[in-house]
């Protein structure tokens, strides 16, 4: 067999690829820092049934993932790129964002939610379109074990800026206005604009290659397909598990931070937001060197653990409520850091040990897969924070209404972002525990390729 030689990564590659992150890290942080709360507190949604749309809508992320990623690879072996769907979601996202957040004044909560719940469904597919294939690319960008690292730390940085700009500066934005409706709405057009320039640009780093004949799949196929990939790898289950896990666990406390901001410490949200994500940016690159030393797997073990525990430390405001939360939430970032560059650097690895093993280019369904575990997790991330704030009697609201919320509503929101999240944590290093790959699986893989690949000249 002719093995192609491993491609090497220029700068340039590696900054169209990072910049995706701009669009990718806005979508994902904004609507799971916002979203809810906009439910609640401006068009006057109770708390479980603004949790219940959120996640019906995330639950049908999770159907087409898959679908997306078998087309993602049909497109790669009709035409040559994964680009055309990549391009297709880059160009339809920011309009159907902005229409999340253009409910019409005048409208009851009932018909606010459809139109919310019907426009985030048709925003979310769109992002999946382009997010899939972008999952799938570092397999077919990098064949080196520590090039992952570099790539997706470089990712990771730009992420975190991204997380940050958007989570501190939209809601910034949005307050500005006294009308909460076109704060919103500004907020959104806002967003709009950045996530589409940049999804469009990194749509391009997707490579060309050899168009080959490739049989039309089914969506049952389809389906058959990431069945087939979860089975036959048993790295990807336990990194995947872990992953979603830890997607719930961030998923909870991201949905939850403006409430704290907001009933906790009675101040905005940008404070807190950037006392998580800023630690996240700084702390990226220092991730990747650690694991240079010791390995993603440990060094991902650190991260998570870093996480957890300052997590849980946050359970004292209960009693002692104040500022000083600010200092567990910068460790919380610092350890967040870790479990977001390092499992997606393992996940091409996976990829690439799966193709070697069952000689399948499948890395299309293995991005659809585990974009579909990612969005399950955040999404019930809301969930659990809308059943907590539901249970604890939190009380919602419409535009510029002022409330009161009990003592019982307050406590729920500190502890579903103290506890519940530590907890979760706790479980995914449980699961991670099963992960095999080290990086001598990975190198003397790659070693044996180039060899095969040698003698075949």
């Amino acid at each position: 067999m002719t093995t192609a030689a491993p491609r090497t990564l220029t700068r340039r590659t590696i900054a169209t690829y990072a910049i995706g992150s701009l669009g990718t890290g806005g979508f994902a942080a904004l609507p799971g820092l916002v979203l809810v709360y906009y439910l609640t507190d401006t068009l006057g949604i109770a708390a479980l049934a603004a949790g219940i749309l959120v996640t019906i809508a995330k639950v049908w992320d999770v159907l087409i993932d898959p679908v997306i990623g078998a087309r993602s690879d049909r497109s790669l072996a009709h035409r040559g790129t994964r680009r055309p769907v990549m391009l297709l979601g880059a160009i339809l996202l920011p309009i159907l964002f902005v229409l999340t957040f253009a409910v019409p004044a005048g409208i009851g909560p009932v018909a606010s939610g459809i139109w919310v719940f019907l426009a985030f469904v048709a925003a979310a597919t769109a992002f999946s379109m382009f997010q899939v294939p972008y999952i799938a690319l570092p397999a077919e960008l990098t064949s080196g074990y520590d090039q992952r690292t570099k790539l997706l730390a470089t990712r990771v940085v730009v992420l975190t800026i991204a997380i940050l700009l958007f989570g501190a500066g939209a809601p910034e934005i949005r307050d500005a206005f006294a009308d909460e409706r076109l704060g919103y709405l500004v907020m959104a057009l806002s967003a709009a604009a950045l996530i589409g320039v940049s999804l469009i640009i990194s749509s391009f780093v997707a490579p060309t290659g050899t168009v080959a004949s490739a049989p039309t799949v089914s969506i049952a196929a389809t389906y058959r397909a990431g069945v087939a990939a979860l089975k036959r790898s048993q790295p990807f289950r336990a990194l995947l598990l872990t992953f979603l896990l830890q997607g719930l666990a961030t998923g909870v406390m991201l949905a939850g931070a403006q409430y704290v901001a907001t009933w906790v410490l009675g101040a905005g949200v940008a404070i807190l937001f950037v006392s998580l994500i800023g630690p996240a940016l700084i702390f990226a690159p220092v991730w990747a060197a650690i694991s240079r030393r010791i390995g993603k797997e440990r060094a991902f073990v650190w991260a998570s653990a870093l996480y957890g525990v300052a997590a849980l430390l946050i359970v004292l405001q209960l009693w002692w409520p104040g500022a000083w939360i600010y200092a567990p939430v910068a460790l919380a970032g610092a350890g967040y850091a870790g479990m977001q560059a390092l499992p997606m650097s393992m996940l091409p690895d996976v990829i690439s040990h799966d193709s070697r093993r069952h000689k399948i280019a499948s890395a299309g369904t293995f991005g659809g897969v585990w974009t579909a575990g990612e969005t399950t997790g955040m999404a019930l991330g809301a969930t659990v924070l809308t059943i907590v704030l539901a249970t604890s009697g939190y009380v919602e609201s419409v535009a510029n209404q002022l409330v009161a919320q009990p003592d019982s509503a307050i406590a729920g929101i500190i502890i579903s972002f103290s506890i519940v999240p530590a907890v979760i944590i706790g479980v995914s290093l449980l699961t991670f525990a099963r992960y095999p790959l080290r990086r001598h699986d990975i190198e003397h893989a790659d070693s044996d390729s180039v060899r095969a690949n040698l003698a075949d000249n």
